[in-house]
């Protein structure tokens, strides 16, 4: 029974996260990126203006612009930043990357759109707390007729955080934690849990809060690290870009411990993992930008766009360019010892160390991140009164997740993750009219 569940879910995960379900992501980011006039391209610079403006805003909100693209990008910045890149090139070869570049550049406008609408539609709920997302625009924006489409967004959401936004996280922090440091399983689980506890039983703001703080150090320690090797293999750096983009066309031959990928493989690794790194179009990040002190919604989904481009443009390359400048892309490892191998190649004794921490607090941050979002969807399907005891499970959560053989939980977080962006993306443009609509009027009456 358990085989067959599994066979099904693996079945279920292939076909979701298949060339249909790419070229509906990579479609809508096409569509709307061409009805904003490629805007979300040449407004970047104004979009990181905006979030140093945002960083104090008093305007209506429970948390500060800044503190919203922090949560958002607690949420995304994990395992996809470290262990996807590396299963993208694994699978892929290089050329993957050119591809995560290409569903980054067209994820802006998706998440541009998706945080103006969450502004647009969002609403107060029993306690005064700003919520919204796809559930919300879904509702208020397409009417009561649609009003289903969110309620199975908000479902899907509900159950999914728990896989890739705790149980699946929990499980890469016990392991990189004993792998580098031997601590055993049981006490990552039940550490990680009261350090989560201190800061989700105090809501969106303390979640905010620690997100503004953490989120930019350890993304600022990960760059740092990440320029200091392809500082040392700088003359390497054109060659290695130009590897990258040639094989996005070309596939990659066998070479080393490297199996060899054809063109497709490049494309279809590189958009699914770039989609799992930044999210563009599953309809998370919304949920984040709804709660944001701004009356604006144009200035939030500039601020909410940025996240695509830091995630994967920025943090992403870096992690990439570590893996080929160092040559451990052939060596046949994947995932989390691929990027570690990298690492340590360069900075010996340092770098495997260095990438499990990193793992560590960002697949922690993930945790803080995704409890916000799978709090509130659980929000719009049952009311104020799910909050506390969805907090508690949530905890509980992270202690199976640490000591788990999770096969069977990543399968069904991949299934439900990838069915989440089926309502969004049918919202994202029937609702285009109003984003294009709001974005024109910004610009004209901002000029």
């Amino acid at each position: 029974m358990k085989q067959l569940l599994n066979d099904l879910l693996t079945s279920a995960s292939g076909f979701i996260w298949g060339p249909v379900m790419l070229v509906l992501l990579l479609g809508t980011g096409i569509y709307l990126t061409i009805g904003l006039k490629a805007m979300p391209w040449h407004r970047l610079l104004d979009g990181f203006r905006l979030l140093w403006l945002g960083r104090k805003s008093e305007q209506s909100g429970d948390i500060t612009p800044f503190q919203a693209l922090m949560t958002a990008l607690a949420a995304t910045i994990g395992t996809g930043n470290i262990a996807g890149v590396a299963t993208a090139i694994f699978l892929g070869g290089p050329g993957a990357v050119f591809w995560m570049w290409v569903t980054a550049l067209l994820g802006m406008a998706t998440k541009y759109s998706e945080a103006v609408l969450a502004v647009r539609y969002r609403e107060i709920d029993e306690r005064g707390r700003y919520v919204g997302g796809p559930m919300y625009y879904i509702k208020n924006g397409l009417g009561q007729h649609w009003r289903w489409l969110g309620t199975a967004f908000a479902l899907f959401g509900m159950i999914a955080a728990f896989g890739i936004g705790n149980m699946v996280q929990a499980n890469s922090v016990a392991d990189a934690l004993d792998s580098a440091f031997a601590v055993p399983a049981w006490v990552t689980g039940l550490v990680m849990a009261a350090i989560t506890a201190s800061v989700i039983l105090g809501g969106v703001q303390r979640i905010a809060t620690v997100a503004a703080k953490l989120v930019p150090l350890m993304a600022i320690a990960y760059i740092t690290a990440s320029l200091w090797i392809i500082l040392a293999h700088v003359t390497e750096v054109p060659a290695a870009l130009a590897h990258i983009v040639r094989n996005a066309f070309t596939g990659t031959a066998a070479s080393g411990g490297f199996a060899g990928a054809a063109v497709w493989a490049a494309i279809r690794f590189g958009v699914a993992r770039g989609i799992f790194s930044n999210e563009a179009g599953l309809g998370s990040a919304p949920i984040a930008h709804a709660a944001a002190r701004t009356n604006d919604p144009v200035q939030q989904g500039m601020i909410g766009m940025l996240g695509t481009f830091i995630d994967t443009i920025i943090i992403c390359t870096m992690t990439a360019l570590v893996i080929i400048l160092t040559g451990s892309w052939t060596s046949g490892e994947t995932g989390p010892s691929l990027s570690m191998l990298a690492f340590n190649t360069a900075l010996p004794g340092v770098g495997s160390h260095l990438v499990s921490l990193g793992l560590a607090i960002f697949a922690f941050t993930t945790v803080l991140g995704w409890s916000y979002y799978g709090e509130r969807c659980a929000e719009y399907l049952f009311g104020i009164r799910i909050i506390l005891p969805y907090r508690l499970l949530w905890l509980a959560a992270i202690v199976l997740g640490a000591l788990g053989k999770l096969e069977m939980v990543w399968l069904l977080a991949d299934v439900l993750n990838g069915l989440m962006a089926v309502p969004n993306l049918i919202a994202l443009v029937a609702l285009s009219p109003v984003v294009f609509q709001l974005t024109r009027n910004h610009f004209i009456n901002n000029t």
